[in-house]
């Protein structure tokens, strides 16, 4: 099989959008951080949570929303709860499956820390961009999201974050209880 290197065009691309996205990561993360106390995953819990039915969701679904792993959605929900701003109940219609819950002094912190954080993507990203690049890159982030996300062929993939399993550190079969 031969390489399909990157032409310098798309190499420039590359490099630009590494760039964008690691400075606009890092922005929302000082703001948030600064503000909340807490890094952009855990924002993103409370604002899932905010927009969802009485506040909560399925663990398996979250992690769905927020494209990661189930282990990483488990360490900041577990951090959250620590913190009183988000608690977890058994699912009364999977029990296999947990909910986790928003309450109210986390969405009290969402409201304190919204328009910081509103601010700064708009600063960071949208008050650069015209009307007709803000459409472009809906449609550019969309269909790499969907992409990334389809079914290899012949069924379903575990390529994507959510349904990855944890495997254990270097090798190492886990422990027998």
């Amino acid at each position: 099989m031969t390489t399909r290197w990157l032409t310098p065009e798309e190499q420039r691309a590359w490099r630009a959008y590494i760039a964008a996205s690691q400075l606009l990561e890092d922005a929302i993360d000082r703001q948030l951080q600064q503000e909340a106390g807490m890094p952009h995953l855990f924002y993103s819990v409370l604002a899932n949570l905010s927009e969802s039915p009485d506040r909560r969701l399925r663990m398996t679904d979250l992690a769905e929303t927020l494209k990661i792993t189930r282990s990483r959605l488990t360490y900041a929900v577990t951090r959250l709860e620590r913190d009183g701003l988000v608690r977890r109940e058994d699912c009364r219609w999977d029990r296999r499956s947990s909910l986790a819950v928003l309450t109210d002094a986390g969405m009290a912190v969402l409201e304190r820390t919204a328009p910081g954080h509103v601010g700064t993507v708009r600063a960071s990203l949208f008050d650069r961009l015209t009307p007709e690049q803000v459409g472009q890159l809906e449609e550019i982030c969309t269909g790499i999201a969907k992409g990334l996300q389809e079914p290899a062929a012949g069924g379903a993939t575990e390529d994507v974050p959510w349904r990855r399993r944890s495997s254990p550190c270097s090798g190492q079969p886990p422990a027998q209880p």
